[in-house]
């Protein structure tokens, strides 16, 4: 399920030229698009997640990938840019419940020793879809317009729903206890920490790869017919983070994992603050890139532990909402992170985005710093 909900969250950005050129807007417009929706899935996701445990979990599950499906194909007949908004919130309303959704079963189809590993894989869905998703999105648009790449993630959706109707358990319990009594987990200061470390994270890689495709056209030179390729392997380092970081997260419990990875912030910082050079010296932007993809998301994992565990030991019945703020922060970083990219894109250009984007790296590294207290 992570795959498709990544490769419609992300596929904006592999795809942004051909939409800006089918609806004659700006790239810049289109890029909002990512911001849009990062601003709605971000209140949407804690809020849905603490609803939809108080239902049956199954058919809730099941109920919400329907109006995901929907929303992709809304976004497949948008008549002009507004009526694609509004599509692309619809399907940001229903993605981040879908991803805390998924964390829940983690009890029922592994044991708690491959719990990180679980984690990891369902983070991993996201990387997969840049590195498969996405490239074939963009290469579909350029041969058959950027509609058919939305009604490719419908028809792929679609079988994904028969198969989970096969293969998911139809147990869960749900939750008893009152909808507002779960959000006294964000009055505990670990998780406050862990939201803004991820927040952070998140707005600095979100700075610079929402105007990835650009970059590489503009910036490298990469040619037109190798951006899909480029997509690639920038996707293949986004998954060697994703699964790099389950790794991460065995290295303690509770708050303890995300407050080690204070050293991949620092070296964000120093990456994002070379980014400029690659205007320069086009040949440094691969390698760049690349390390950049490397460090992008190995944060999630450990930052999931951190909100489960502080929730299961501190916070019981709040598990659902737990499971959902890893997602939650990561897409408030991606709204703050694109909108910020798309201000400094407007104003001085695609050279200035990675010292912008390293201002929240090292915002990130204060962060985990005070997170160090907290470490037993």
């Amino acid at each position: 399920m992570s795959f498709m909900l990544g490769m419609s969250e992300f596929i904006v950005v592999g795809i942004l030229p051909n939409i800006a050129r089918g609806l004659s807007v700006s790239e810049v417009a289109v890029g909002n698009l990512v911001s849009i929706f990062a601003f709605v899935y971000a209140p949407a996701t804690p809020i849905g997640s603490a609803l939809s445990g108080r239902f049956p979990r199954f058919p809730t599950h099941m109920a919400l990938t329907v109006v995901f499906i929907l929303g992709n194909a809304l976004c497949a007949v948008a008549l002009n840019f507004a009526f694609l908004v509004v599509a692309r919130m619809i399907i940001a309303l229903v993605s981040g419940t879908l991803v805390a959704m998924s964390m829940t079963y983690s009890g029922e189809v592994t044991d708690p020793r491959h719990r990180t590993k679980f984690i990891a894989w369902v983070f991993s869905g996201f990387s997969l879809a840049s590195v498969a998703g996405v490239p074939v999105g963009t290469w579909l648009a350029g041969v058959c317009g950027w509609r058919w790449t939305f009604w490719l993630i419908v028809a792929l959706s679609a079988v994904l729903m028969v198969a989970m109707m096969v293969v998911l358990p139809r147990g869960g319990q749900m939750q008893h206890i009152g909808f507002f009594a779960q959000f006294k987990l964000f009055f505990d200061p670990r998780i406050d920490l862990g939201v803004a470390a991820v927040l952070c994270g998140a707005a600095a890689s979100y700075v610079f790869y929402t105007y990835l495709t650009p970059i590489m056209r503009d910036e490298i030179h990469l040619p037109k017919q190798y951006l899909s390729a480029g997509l690639v392997v920038f996707g293949l380092a986004c998954l060697f983070s994703n699964l790099y970081g389950g790794k991460l997260a065995g290295r303690g419990n509770s708050v303890e994992p995300l407050a080690r990875i204070r050293p991949i912030y620092v070296a964000q910082t120093i990456c994002l603050c070379a980014l400029p050079l690659v205007h320069f010296l086009p040949w440094f932007g691969v390698p760049l890139l690349i390390v950049l993809g490397m460090l992008m998301y190995l944060q999630n994992s450990s930052s999931q532990v951190l909100y489960m565990d502080v929730a299961e030991a501190a916070h019981p019945g709040c598990l659902n909402l737990a499971s959902s703020l890893n997602s939650m922060s990561f897409n408030i970083g991606i709204a703050l992170g694109s909108a910020v990219g798309g201000l400094v894109n407007s104003l001085l250009g695609l050279t200035w985005l990675g010292p912008f984007a390293a201002v929240f790296a090292l915002l990130a590294v204060v962060i985990t710093t005070v997170l160090w207290k907290y470490v037993k």
